[in-house]
């Protein structure tokens, strides 16, 4: 697991628990006022040092900030940037730069929706799965589908996808796939 990963998987656990969710949402909701120690715990209705609790865990991972006059806020953008950190991580997210016309069709470096079958953008994705797959020799149905599973939960769709845009071959039994032309690194 990569650092940006561990870094979301630390902020999705602490706020995971639901008094410190409602915190956070409270801290969010109040934005750059913010709220004190005795003003969250009465919008929570908890002990005051139930609140500190809470608070102390969400600026430990740096969802909050307390000032020196006892004043915290969220921060969201810590959130932000760690879910976009992750995104960049995902495998497809390099190849998907260079196609930003799908990028509605993707979220979480997942292909969320198929463009059209006979869209240009359908061509395109066909493209990109290509280039993702990189491709050389023959695969086996199993190989071709867990290396789709990495990018996309439908993976007949997207294999099927590859076949009818020309960038894919299988067999006539329809177990063994290769490249069907080559793929160049902007083709």
């Amino acid at each position: 697991m990569s650092a940006d990963a561990a870094r979301a998987a630390e902020f999705l656990s602490q706020l995971a628990v639901p008094a410190r969710l409602a915190a956070f949402a409270e801290l969010v909701k109040r934005g750059k006022d913010g709220a004190t120690l005795a003003e969250l715990a009465y919008a929570l209705d908890v002990p005051i040092q139930e609140a500190g609790e809470l608070l102390a865990r969400l600026s430990g991972v740096g969802l909050a900030t307390g000032t020196g006059n006892g004043v915290y806020r969220a921060s969201p953008g810590a959130l932000r940037e760690a879910a976009n950190a992750v995104d960049r991580s995902q495998p497809i997210a390099g190849f998907l730069a260079d196609y930003p016309q799908l990028r509605g069709n993707f979220a979480h470096g997942r292909l969320t929706s198929l463009p059209p079958t006979m869209s240009e953008r359908y061509q395109q994705v066909g493209e990109l799965f290509a280039r993702f797959l990189a491709l050389e020799g023959l695969h086996t149905e199993d190989e071709i589908n867990r290396r789709l599973s990495a990018v996309t939960d439908d993976v007949a769709g997207a294999r099927r996808m590859l076949v009818e845009t020309g960038w894919l071959e299988r067999d006539r039994a329809g177990t063994t796939y290769g490249p069907a032309r080559p793929v160049t690194a902007t083709s």
